[in-house]
């Protein structure tokens, strides 16, 4: 071999990156009270940039939570994923919160977290409920494509519509799904059609229409697998066996 091409096997092929502040290891709080605690300093930087765009904070268990203007959440969270000094990266839920007070008006909610500074933040805001405001707020798909079926899951329980999504339908239930949206506080245990008209809608839906044909002989090919396997299979197999 060419000298050229030996190396120092001693020297590292590249530098180790550590997240977090420089000399900052990870550690599981302990003791952490109820409410009350250090805040997030994302908010005391929020307020700064947004001023009476950013709404009361709470900390609760040592988490965060920030209620912002409406109109205003794609704004503030593109500020934050690309702001050098806040860096929340990582969207990990989009879910929304209905309370039994029919006065307390619906909360919509972002879960983000900086994997560099090793902080999360619980963004919220309000829809009242009285009908004069209606429940959409502005899609961050555009900021994070992770909100993608975060925000379909929420649209379809809830019925909260993410304006500026690309595709903006139903995820678990079918798109024909006539009764409503399931988590809604007004939703009747049992739903609102009856057992027999509930599977007359499911049946009309068709659900094969939404595959390939490549896709479904996938489950012709059932047929072909050997005796033993379609046995394992048909009897629900349970993973790990």
């Amino acid at each position: 071999m060419s000298e050229h091409l030996t190396q120092d096997h001693a020297a590292p092929a590249f530098a180790i990156v550590y997240p977090g502040q420089p000399g900052d290891a990870p550690a599981t709080p302990k003791q952490v009270p109820h409410k009350g605690g250090a805040v997030n300093p994302s908010v005391a930087a929020l307020r700064a940039k947004f001023g009476p765009v950013i709404g009361r904070h709470d900390v609760v268990w040592n988490e965060t939570t920030v209620f912002v203007q409406r109109d205003k959440v794609a704004e503030v969270c593109a500020w934050l994923q690309s702001d050098p000094a806040q860096s929340y990266e990582y969207l990990s839920d989009v879910t929304a919160v209905e309370y039994r007070d029919a006065v307390r008006p619906i909360e919509v909610v972002w879960h983000l977290r900086s994997i560099k500074f090793r902080r999360f933040l619980r963004l919220k805001t309000e829809l009242p409920k009285a009908g004069k405001t209606p429940l959409e707020v502005p899609s961050v798909w555009g900021v994070w494509k992770g909100a993608d079926w975060l925000e379909r899951e929420c649209y379809d329980m809830f019925g909260i519509k993410f304006t500026g999504h690309p595709d903006l339908r139903r995820i678990l239930m079918w798109e024909q799904y006539k009764e409503g949206f399931p988590l809604r506080k007004d939703f009747p245990m049992r739903g609102r059609f009856s057992r027999s008209e509930q599977l007359k809608n499911a049946l009309s839906a068709n659900p094969e229409a939404r595959y390939s044909m490549e896709e479904l002989s996938i489950a012709d090919a059932f047929e072909d697998l050997p005796h033993d396997m379609r046995k394992r299979i048909g009897g629900g197999e349970r993973t790990g066996e």
